[in-house]
């Protein structure tokens, strides 16, 4: 299945990435942050229905001085608001949001798919925190995740894997990530539920499990 997720990122198509039943036990759908198009956004917004974020990996995060956003919190002020561990085991990925100068309000479709792509040229730029800044506004409309330094041996979320995948991929290390809801039951769409998705809309679901497994193999 990690064959065909590679194919479906390269060629600019969604796959369904699951984390795990110890964890957020959650399915995002994730695309390549340089194809992203307004049609994703759409399908994400509609198909999907959570938070569009797009992931960063950590090396380009580092390259663009990306900063936790509890870590922001907890030296301005608000230290008491600043979330340490969340009930499933991690520290927030959360960094700041954004939207790229050339949008509008930044909301629409087209806006987002705009400020998505840019994050993901940005590791084509021989200096990425000064095309960072000459690009992007904040606040804005695309929350940045940045993935951990250690990626999956440090943390193993859907921000790390879908990273990691974009890179196996050969893409630019971001992807735009959004969380599946279900509106039957107004919690999140079960692992079942995504695997009908799958099924239904010829869209790899990748196991977190799995991938763990993967990344083990290519570290030994």
């Amino acid at each position: 299945m990690i064959e065909s997720a590679l194919d479906s990122l390269r060629r600019g198509e969604f796959i369904l990435l699951y984390d795990s039943a110890g964890r957020e036990n959650e399915v995002d759908m994730v695309v390549a942050a340089e194809h992203a198009t307004p049609e994703h956004v759409s399908r994400m917004r509609r198909l999907a229905g959570g938070l569009l974020c797009t992931a960063v990996g950590p090396q380009l995060a580092s390259g663009m001085g990306l900063r936790y956003m509890h870590d922001v919190l907890a030296e301005s002020g608000y230290a008491g608001m600043a979330l340490g561990t969340a009930p499933y085991g991690d520290r927030p990925s959360f960094s700041i949001s954004v939207n790229h100068r050339d949008t509008y309000t930044g909301i629409t479709d087209r806006d987002r798919a705009l400020t998505i792509r840019g994050i993901g040229g940005l590791a084509r730029e021989p200096d990425p925190r000064a095309a960072f800044l000459a690009s992007f506004n904040a606040p804005g409309h695309v929350p940045l995740l940045a993935a951990a330094p250690g990626m999956l041996a440090e943390r193993r979320g859907h921000t790390e894997m879908s990273v990691y995948l974009a890179g196996l991929a050969g893409l630019s290390p971001a992807a735009a990530v959004c969380e599946m809801l279900d509106a039957q039951t107004y919690a999140a769409l079960s692992v079942e539920g995504a695997a009908g998705f799958a099924r239904e809309h010829g869209v790899p679901l990748v196991d977190g499990e799995e991938l763990l497994a993967h990344a083990r193999v290519r570290r030994n």
